[in-house]
């Protein structure tokens, strides 16, 4: 019998690997092999190249998830030989020669951009970079509403910024095109438009699509839903 893919779920921008906790624990708890990697968020082919190289270096079949930025990581890092599938999570499914950015764009943008920040740090070779993030008293409305006061607060100030570069980098591949994909359409996100995500998800010919009244941050307040729709992929996968 083959074996059963790793799951490697891919956050997205202002967030880390943490925001995945509720899906990782189901995960782990029915015996499925999980990782969730640390996304710079600094250049989507960079970021990209990261999440390919890291599941190169894993033994067998992997199924990539990700979440808002994260999709656009997976699309283009998903043409790696060992990746089986994407299950895309309120994310970016790009087109090759497509940025963030552009599909934003070609919908009604983001009800979050009026309470966005951009600050200017210095990169790796010491360059100033813009990078921009949600202001915290606006967290709760436009990526997390319905969650628990205080673990709102905690993902508020625990940010993981994205650099606008990485908005403005076209897609080099588009693994959609070559691999079987799933997605989730969150209704009530205010960060990724809704019919943004329906309009990817039916380009990319996704094997199903789940639509839930949620947030940005759906892995937080549906994290049993996200679970079962990454799952029935893998077993749509092993048949």
């Amino acid at each position: 019998m083959a074996p059963s893919p790793t799951i490697v779920l891919v956050h997205g921008a202002f967030s880390d690997a943490s925001s995945w906790w509720p899906v990782t624990l189901r995960l782990l708890g029915a015996d499925h092999a999980v990782l969730a990697p640390p996304v710079a968020n600094q250049s989507l082919l960079d970021d990209a190249a990261y999440i390919r190289a890291y599941v190169e270096q894993i033994d067998g079949p992997v199924l990539l998830v990700g979440n808002g930025y994260g999709g656009a990581v997976i699309t283009v890092a998903g043409t790696a030989e060992n990746v089986v599938g994407l299950v895309y999570v309120a994310g970016y499914a790009l087109e090759v020669g497509e940025t963030v950015a552009d599909l934003h764009s070609s919908f009604s943008g983001s009800a979050a951009n009026p309470y966005l920040e951009c600050g200017v740090f210095p990169d790796q070779l010491g360059r100033g970079t813009r990078e921009i993030s949600v202001r915290v008293d606006r967290f709760r409305e436009y990526v997390a509403e319905g969650l628990p006061e205080d673990e709102m607060q905690v993902l508020a100030v625990s940010q993981r910024p994205v650099a606008e570069l990485a908005l403005l980098e076209a897609a080099t591949d588009s693994a959609w095109r070559s691999k079987p994909t799933w997605g989730i359409v969150t209704g009530a996100d205010k960060t990724i438009d809704p019919d943004l995500q329906r309009f990817a998800y039916a380009r990319a010919a996704a094997r199903s699509i789940l639509e839930l009244d949620a947030p940005h941050l759906v892995m937080q307040t549906h994290p049993v839903e996200v679970g079962r729709v990454i799952t029935d992929a893998l077993l749509e996968l092993s048949g």
